[in-house]
């Protein structure tokens, strides 16, 4: 009796799956788009990152855009017996034909000069002279003080030696909404880079979400650089929008290139996310954040030119706010914007930025605590 032979039965090869191999920045990537997925969430995010800028633009341009002046500065006579004759005789001259020159008492002129009422006191002394009171860091009170004294002196027989003409100029690159829309361009990307990412990196080691990150296979340095390149992506926006309202509602000239200003623009954006890295790398509360943001930012909204020139401040400390990230990063875009400076003439700006961006994130990798 033969055994049968029971065949084994073999079960087909199944060809083993493929490993799928992910390069050496699949981790960023994936963690860049989880950030922007997150910023998406926030609708709070739209308003201060793109429509607020645009309002402070808008509002500041309109307060400070090129209108007609007033025929002179208002100007207070201290009442006396001579007190109506000045004022006809200011009046008779066609710069202050319809001026305000008000005849008041002396309280009432001095106080009005204090609350910025009047740019100009004068009043007439006995013997037929005249006493000015007026503020010299007023440069409207300055002016003032020059177009009456030269009035009353034409009027007391004064010729001019030297005929002279005056022409008056206003061309854009040369007036306040061109100087103040790259500054508003810089203290933007700050604005962005330190809030964004200090308060964004906070918030999660409060809510305890780095912990989770700490269980990952990822890298701290690929996780940092994301959070700070995120900016990039906004930044595009956010110098697009700028630049195009200014181009459209106040005629700004743009003179440099495109590419050279989000050149800068990039590199202003990674430089604060660098700094914003290194100030939050181990708070751990909001309020302490909020304080370290402030502490940083407010001497570059002081010093670095956003709403005003730097110039102003003493020249003895000049190199030091040169130093600062924001200074470098307005005179660029200024100097790119408004003078259409070429990039490598700029390179001393450029270095300033890449140092305060490098040193702060390598310092924030080294101090960073996921808890």
């Amino acid at each position: 009796m033969s055994v049968a032979q029971e065949t084994p039965v073999t079960s087909p090869k199944v060809p083993p799956a493929p490993v799928r191999q992910n390069g050496r920045w699949s981790g960023y990537a994936h963690l860049l788009m989880a950030r922007m997925l997150e910023l998406k969430r926030e609708p709070e995010v739209v308003f201060w990152v793109f429509v607020f800028p645009l309002l402070l633009a808008l509002g500041l341009g309109i307060a400070f855009r090129n209108k007609p002046q007033p025929a002179a500065s208002p100007v207070a006579v201290i009442d006396g017996p001579q007190a109506q004759t000045l004022r006809s005789t200011l009046h008779a001259f066609p710069l202050f034909a319809s001026a305000k020159v008000d005849v008041l008492n002396a309280g009432e002129a001095r106080n009005g000069f204090r609350l910025g009422k009047y740019d100009l006191v004068i009043e007439p002394g006995a013997n037929g002279g005249y006493q000015y009171v007026y503020d010299p860091a007023r440069p409207e009170s300055v002016l003032a003080k020059a177009e009456v004294n030269d009035a009353l002196q034409a009027a007391a027989g004064r010729k001019d030696a030297v005929p002279t003409n005056s022409v008056t100029s206003s061309e854009p690159g040369s007036r306040y909404i061109d100087f103040l829309i790259p500054g508003l361009l810089g203290m933007n990307l700050m604005n962005s880079g330190m809030w964004g990412i200090g308060f964004a990196l906070v918030d999660m080691r409060q809510r305890k979400l780095l912990k989770r990150f700490v269980g990952t296979p990822m890298q701290r340095g690929d996780f940092l650089l994301a959070l700070a390149s995120s900016r990039l992506i906004l930044m595009i926006i956010e110098v697009g929008l700028l630049l195009a309202f200014g181009v459209i509602f106040f005629h700004m000239r743009v003179l440099g290139s495109i590419g050279a200003i989000a050149l800068i623009a990039g590199l202003g954006s990674l430089t604060f996310g660098g700094v914003g890295l290194l100030t939050a790398s181990r708070a751990q509360k909001i309020e302490s954040v909020s304080g370290l943001i402030n502490l940083v930012m407010m001497p570059m909204w002081i010093f670095s030119g956003v709403f005003f020139s730097y110039e102003r401040f003493p020249t003895i400390i000049h190199p030091l706010i040169k130093a600062l990230p924001l200074t470098a990063l307005n005179d660029a875009l200024r100097a790119s914007i408004l003078e259409g400076t070429p990039l490598f003439h700029q390179w001393p700006r450029l270095a300033v930025m890449i140092l305060w961006g490098g040193i702060s994130f390598m310092l924030a990798l080294k101090w960073f605590r996921w808890t």
